[in-house]
């Protein structure tokens, strides 16, 4: 069974009205999309919209923001935006590629990052070769929205219309929102993410296997949305066979274990990709690492502000996953995404400070939220709605502006 309310079923074929356009000039004329594809085509946008508008409200907010602050302290805007810290390295697979041996430095280790957002950023820089980043800020920027769209989609098929639009503004307003616009990959995940486990929820499995893939050709946390995808679609099938089923379990997996294989086979060693991670100290430990993280943080060195409150959005994260699993009404697609996207991030022994955009993608984590301020009234939502707004905005400028390190 589909997860939440069903779909409304397809309107009636209409037969299509004769052509006004001139015979001479009928073979000129663009193809156009079939009425009926168009107009639910709009009619989805348009229930989406006040959704979309949120979110663009309060990016720009954080972004003009973003911009005076960046201007008082005299760092280039763009160069920030499109070009910094892991930007750079996208840029750099875009234009020479990946490395041939794994090496002993981090220059020569660019196989940690994975490949579908440099390949599209080498596809756009035939249209689009200037400015430097351009395209890669392009593909964020689009992908943000398709993402807010997809996210809204699971919020409204599982709570309503309001918990919809709440869910994609609280994904705006989150502390480490700024880099849903720059040069990263995070933006591009969660679009396929969401669109893939909306897929999952309306037993769509062909597209959300597809989806899936795609997603494990983005990020190494797409191994998390892979087993969602697959474990999901198995238990489906015990219930009902369904080679539509079979197909998306199957596709799910494909695209990381593809790259993970192919770098093994690049440098000739099962283990290549692992070991490429261990030259970036970053390999799985269960959580020692971060633990230690913590301690030292806390206990032996005076605490930053910035690692502080990467520390709060991380153990709020668990919270927020503790209270899914316990109201028993999130879907089992959504919790084991998020369930498996915290155990990577959070047992990696790798570094602390982008431990907080790692956990972008985690949406579903909000699901609690935004069903509780669904049934709040308006005094209460907007005063915490405009304050995470404000908030979300000094963070991002703190980020990159006053602690300079990379996000």
């Amino acid at each position: 069974m589909p997860y939440g309310p069903p779909a409304p079923p397809p309107g009636p074929a209409t037969a299509a009205a004769p052509s006004r356009v001139p015979a001479s000039r009928r073979s000129r004329t663009a193809p156009r999309l079939p009425r009926g594809l168009r107009a639910r085509a709009g009619g989805a946008l348009r229930h989406a919209a006040p959704a979309l508008l949120a979110y663009a409200a309060v990016r720009t907010l954080g972004l003009l923001v973003f911009a005076v602050w960046a201007r008082q302290e005299h760092r280039g805007l763009w160069h920030l935006l499109a070009e910094s810290w892991d930007c750079d390295w996208y840029l750099r697979i875009a234009d020479h590629g990946y490395a041939e041996t794994l090496g002993h430095s981090f220059d020569t280790n660019n196989l940690a990052f994975f490949p579908l957002y440099p390949l599209l950023i080498r596809a756009g820089e035939v249209l689009l070769p200037e400015p430097r980043g351009a395209v890669g800020l392009a593909v964020a920027f689009v992908s943000s929205f398709l993402a807010a769209w997809g996210i809204f989609k699971v919020g409204d098929r599982l709570h309503g219309r309001r918990a919809g639009v709440l869910l994609v503004t609280l994904w705006a307003c989150l502390p480490v929102a700024l880099v849903q616009w720059m040069g990263y990959t995070e933006s591009l995940f969660t679009a396929l993410a969401a669109w893939s486990l909306y897929a999952v929820l309306t037993e769509r499995w062909v597209a959300a296997g597809a989806l899936a893939a795609l997603a494990g050709l983005t990020r190494p946390t797409g191994v998390a949305l892979a087993a969602a995808v697959t474990v999901t679609a198995a238990l489906a099938l015990r219930r009902r066979f369904s080679a539509a089923a079979v197909a998306g379990a199957v596709l799910a997996p494909l695209g990381w274990l593809g790259y993970v294989g192919w770098v093994g086979a690049r440098l000739g060693r099962w283990d290549g990709y692992f070991a490429v991670q261990k030259w970036w100290h970053n390999e799985w430990d269960g959580g020692v690492g971060t633990l230690r993280w913590m301690k030292r943080l806390f206990l032996v060195e005076r605490p930053q502000l910035f690692l502080v409150l990467v520390t709060v959005v991380l153990l709020g994260a668990l919270v927020l996953f503790a209270l899914s699993v316990a109201s028993r009404a999130q879907p089992l697609p959504l919790l084991l995404f998020t369930g498996l996207l915290l155990a990577i991030v959070l047992g990696s022994s790798g570094v602390y400070f982008p431990r907080a955009r790692f956990l972008l993608p985690g949406f579903p984590l909000l699901l609690p939220v935004a069903s509780a301020l669904a049934r709040a009234r308006r005094r209460v939502v907007v005063p915490v709605l405009t304050g995470a707004a404000l908030s979300s905005a000094a963070f991002g400028g703190h980020m990159l502006l006053v602690w300079l390190g990379p996000p």
